[in-house]
């Protein structure tokens, strides 16, 4: 039994990536690093009873799903035209098993099928905790005007 799942994108992530001074594709570069910093090894499923939790678009060959808020994979796909631009995505089950290179992510008006080629967990801890350290930043007191 074949079933699908559709998750639509968080327009608040859009909104600030829109509104960042870095240059989209060094940007998505950075992501991808710090996705596959936190991913393991590759699995052959994952296994889920509900709707996504969330998902990410890397780039047309990759994307991230949340099966739950602490609970991650990173899709490797062939060739996925539309998945950047995607506002929702579908993804395919089998009995709940999402398996390598025979369930699909659908994107687009017509939901085209992407192949999924790779599978890994991500470290959803050790994800947060590398943006949190990007995020920090070195403070020094402002030197008074004037020479003061």
């Amino acid at each position: 039994m074949k079933a699908i799942h559709l998750l639509s994108g968080l327009l608040g992530t859009g909104l600030l990536v829109a509104c960042s001074s870095v240059p989209y594709a060094q940007r998505q570069a950075q992501r991808q690093a710090e996705y596959a910093a936190a991913a393991g090894a590759p699995v052959r499923s994952f296994h889920f009873f509900s709707p996504l939790y969330s998902w990410e678009a890397l780039s047309d060959q990759q994307l991230a799903v949340y099966v739950r808020p602490n609970q991650a994979w990173l899709l490797d796909l062939d060739n996925c035209p539309n998945l950047t631009f995607a506002n929702v995505i579908g993804l395919t089950s089998s009995f709940h098993d999402v398996s390598v290179r025979f369930d699909h992510v659908l994107t687009g008006r017509n939901y085209f099928p992407c192949t999924i080629t790779q599978i890994r967990p991500i470290d959803v801890a050790r994800l947060r905790n590398a943006q949190k350290a990007q995020r920090e930043i070195d403070e020094k007191p402002r030197e008074p005007a004037g020479g003061q």
